[in-house]
C-alpha cells in the first residue's frame, strides 16, 4: 500500500510531555475557539435552512468534533506533526440547498459514498491525480458561489438585528487592523464575545424549555442510497474536501517544514467520513487554519503537541454538543448569520481571488454564475452543474489554459 509511514518510534507519555510548551498550548487554545466559534455558527445556520432539528444538529456537531478528535489525535502522535481533522465547511454549506429536495438520511447516503471514494484515492495513491484533475480556479469559483449566501447573510443581519450584528462587526474589524490585537485576540472571537454582550444587553436570549445543559447522545442514521443524491453531491464534496480543504492544509504545512502524508491524510478523511456519516455529520477533511495557527510558532518538533490538545478539547466539546447547540440556538438569528458571514469573509476573498485571478477565469465565471443562481437540473443541485458547465467552457474557450499547467 503508498500509505506514508514513520520511522520514528512510538510515543511515550512522558515524551509527549517533554515536547508540551506555552507557546503549543496557547496556540492550540486560540486554533480551537476558532474551530469553535464562526464553524460550528455555519452548522447551525446550513442545519436551520436546511430544516435539520435540534437533534439532527447536535449529532452532527459530536461527529464533528468528538470521532475527528480520534482521527486528529492517532495522526498526530502518529506522525508527530499538527494534523488536525475537522470537516468540510465547503462541503457543509453544499448540503444546504441539497436538503431543499433531498432527505437528510439520502445526503447521509452521499457522504459514505464520498468517504468510500477519498478511502480509495488514499489507499491507491492515485489522489495526487484527482486533485489535478479539476483546475483550482473552478473549484475556488464554486466555492465562492456556494459561500456568497452567507457574504449575503451578514449584511442582511444588520436589518434583522442592528444592535447585535454592528457591534459584532466592529469588534471584528478593529482587532484585524491591529495586528498585535488580533494576535492576542482573534477577531472572530472578539465578535463572539462582542455579540454575547449584546445579546444579553438586549434581553433577547431564549432558550428553550428544560434544562439548558446536556450530554451528547448521538443519532445513528440509516443511509438511504440516491442517485441524485449521489450524482449532485458525490463529486462536489470530493473535490472541496482534496482540493479546496486538504490541498490547503498540506500547503501551511509543508510551508512550516512538515512533510505531509498526503497519501495517509486521504486516506484518514475517507475513514474518518464513513464513521462520522454514522451520526450524521459531513465529510471529514484536514483543517488548514487550525493546523496554520498551530504550525505558526514554537518548537517545529513539539508541534503535534499543540495538535493533541485541539483534539482533546474538540472531543470534549462534541460529548458537550446538545448543550452547545440549545446555547447557541437561543440566540436570534442575527447573531448566528453575522457570526458565520465573518467567519467566511476571508475564506470568500479568497475564493473570489483564486477564480478569477490569472487561468480559467472565463470558465471560474460560468461556474460561480450557475452555481450562484442555485437552479437544480434534473433534480440534481446546481454546484455540480457549477463545475460541469465551468469545465466545458474552459474546454471550449480556454484550451490554452489546459495546455499551459504544470
Amino acid at each position: 500500500m503508498p500509505l506514508e509511514r514513520t520511522a520514528a518510534p512510538p510515543l511515550r507519555f512522558r515524551e509527549v510531555l517533554a515536547d508540551f510548551g506555552g507557546a503549543h498550548a496557547a496556540n492550540a487554545v486560540v486554533a480551537f475557539l476558532f474551530a469553535a466559534s464562526g464553524p460550528v455558527a455555519i452548522i447551525l445556520s446550513v442545519g436551520a435552512r436546511g430544516g435539520l432539528s435540534e437533534s439532527d444538529i447536535s449529532s452532527w456537531l459530536f461527529g464533528a468534533f468528538f470521532l475527528n478528535g480520534f482521527v486528529s489525535l492517532a495522526f498526530s502522535l502518529y506522525y508527530r506533526q499538527p494534523l488536525v481533522f475537522l470537516w468540510s465547511i465547503p462541503g457543509a454549506v453544499l448540503v444546504a440547498p441539497a436538503l431543499q429536495h433531498l432527505s437528510f438520511p439520502q445526503a447521509i447516503g452521499a457522504f459514505h459514498a464520498t468517504g468510500l471514494l477519498m478511502l480509495v484515492l488514499g489507499l491507491s495513491g492515485w489522489v495526487r491525480r484527482a486533485m489535478a484533475a479539476v483546475p483550482m480556479p473552478i473549484v475556488m469559483a464554486m466555492v465562492a458561489g456556494v459561500f456568497l449566501r452567507f457574504g449575503v447573510d451578514l449584511v442582511l443581519a444588520f436589518r434583522d438585528g442592528f444592535w447585535i450584528a454592528a457591534p459584532m462587526t466592529l469588534v471584528f474589524f478593529l482587532l484585524s487592523s491591529f495586528q498585535n490585537a488580533a494576535r492576542r485576540v482573534p477577531p472572530l472571537i472578539g465578535a463572539l464575545v462582542a455579540g454575547g454582550i449584546a445579546v444579553w444587553a438586549l434581553g433577547v436570549f431564549d432558550p428553550p424549555a428544560g434544562a439548558l445543559f446536556a450530554v451528547a447522545s448521538p443519532n445513528l442514521y440509516a443511509p438511504e442510497l440516491s442517485w441524485a443524491a449521489m450524482i449532485e453531491l458525490v463529486v462536489p464534496l470530493a473535490i472541496t474536501v482534496l482540493v479546496a480543504q486538504n490541498a490547503q492544509g498540506i500547503a501551511v504545512l509543508t510551508a512550516n517544514g512538515h512533510p505531509p502524508p498526503i497519501n495517509a491524510i486521504t486516506a484518514g478523511c475517507g475513514a474518518g467520513s464513513l464513521v462520522t456519516a454514522l451520526v450524521g455529520s459531513v465529510s471529514t477533511c484536514l483543517t488548514g487554519p487550525v493546523n496554520a495557527i498551530l504550525s505558526s510558532s514554537g518548537d517545529r518538533r513539539g508541534q503535534y503537541t499543540g495538535a493533541i490538545m485541539v483534539a482533546l478539547l474538540g472531543m470534549a466539546f462534541g460529548l458537550l454538543a446538545p448543550f452547545f447547540t440549545r446555547l447557541l440556538l437561543a440566540t436570534p438569528a442575527a447573531f448566528i448569520a453575522a457570526l458565520a458571514g465573518l467567519a467566511m469573509l476571508r475564506v470568500l476573498q479568497t475564493a473570489f481571488t483564486a477564480s478569477f485571478r490569472d487561468r480559467f477565469a472565463f470558465g471560474a465565471l460560468v461556474c460561480f454564475l450557475v452555481t450562484v443562481a442555485d437552479v437544480p437540473i434534473l433534480r440534481i443541485g446546481a454546484p455540480f452543474w457549477g463545475l460541469v458547465l465551468g469545465l466545458a467552457a474552459s474546454w471550449l474557450l480556454e484550451r490554452k489554459d489546459f495546455a499551459s499547467r504544470p
